[in-house]
């Protein structure tokens, strides 16, 4: 059996097992692709250039559009690049980075989310002290905070991860590295002190997921109390949106890591990664602009531009 220091690459699962297939597969990744970086680029580029969205909630999602590039970057290049090519092979050193690159804008995303709904409750529950809670030095001081864990957890799950020693070959049934595929390959019992974090890790998680759920209660009663209809319609819109990320991006990550062995294949493993490391950083920012006329007016003006600077 080999173990982990005769390792010098590892071999992802293929998207298709036919030629047709794969150059479909790839095409369809690209167009994937290519719309997620023109919607988070235009999302950062409206929220950067235009003044009027130089507040807290817009700095937090131009914050989360970053994590989404970020996300979807570490996984589709590489499975767009092997199956143009043909192949399934992947650096030792390439699969910890995306492993460690991966962790960390999921684990960063996490917490952003969670700040994006601390930041709603403030502005609709405690007006009055919202100038003073998310003034620009505390929204910085979050920001970096969930950026910065996403480096120390990214970190400690990827050490773990790779000095475990793999007896069980090198086929990594995912079309990336991921942590869950790559402890199925480590030597018995050496994998708990990963899974341990693991678990670790989604307890945290279900944590930030409670807070956004009572969060939001706390919210929706709030605009329930609200005599206008306007200024209800203005918190809805505006929590409305943030609501569907967390409850896509939550509900596909929870249910890829905490289903049960015994559904487990790899079709489905592959099926339920594509939800939520792809479509979450696709969707994102079709659901901020459809219901958020800030948003839109932002973008209109970013295109006008551009298209008014094109010879």
């Amino acid at each position: 059996m080999p173990n982990s220091s005769s390792i010098s690459e590892f071999l992802l699962l293929p998207l298709a097992d036919t030629r047709q297939l794969q150059l479909l597969h790839f095409w369809l990744l690209l167009g994937i692709y290519l719309a997620a970086l023109l919607g988070n680029g235009l999302i950062s580029t409206a929220v950067a250039c235009d003044q009027r969205l130089h507040t807290p909630m817009y700095f937090f999602l131009l914050n989360l559009a970053l994590l989404d590039l970020g996300c979807i970057s570490t996984t589709l290049p590489k499975a767009m690049a092997n199956t143009l090519w043909d192949t399934r092979a992947i650096s030792y050193a390439g699969c910890a980075a995306q492993v460690f690159f991966y962790f960390y804008f999921v684990s960063s995303e996490f917490s952003v989310l969670t700040i994006m709904s601390y930041d709603r409750y403030v502005a609709i529950c405690k007006p009055l002290h919202y100038g003073t809670l998310m003034d620009s030095r505390a929204c910085a001081t979050m920001a970096a905070a969930a950026w910065g864990t996403g480096v120390l957890y990214s970190l400690l799950h990827t050490a773990s991860t790779f000095s475990l020693p793999l007896c069980q070959g090198n086929v990594v049934n995912q079309f990336f590295c991921e942590i869950p595929q790559i402890l199925k390959l480590s030597c018995s019992d050496s994998y708990i002190r990963e899974v341990v974090l693991l678990i670790f890790s989604a307890s945290l998680g279900f944590g930030c997921f409670v807070f956004i759920v009572v969060s939001y209660v706390q919210i929706f009663l709030a605009v329930l109390r609200m005599p206008s209809e306007q200024g209800q319609h203005k918190a809805f819109s505006t929590c409305l949106p943030h609501l569907a990320v967390v409850s896509l991006f939550f509900s596909t990550a929870f249910f890829a890591y905490l289903k049960p062995p015994s559904v487990s294949s790899p079709l489905l493993d592959l099926t339920v990664a594509l939800l939520y490391a792809v479509v979450p950083p696709t969707l994102n920012p079709l659901i901020y602009s459809m219901r958020n006329r800030e948003i839109k007016h932002a973008l209109r003006k970013v295109l006008q531009y551009a298209l008014f600077q094109l010879p």
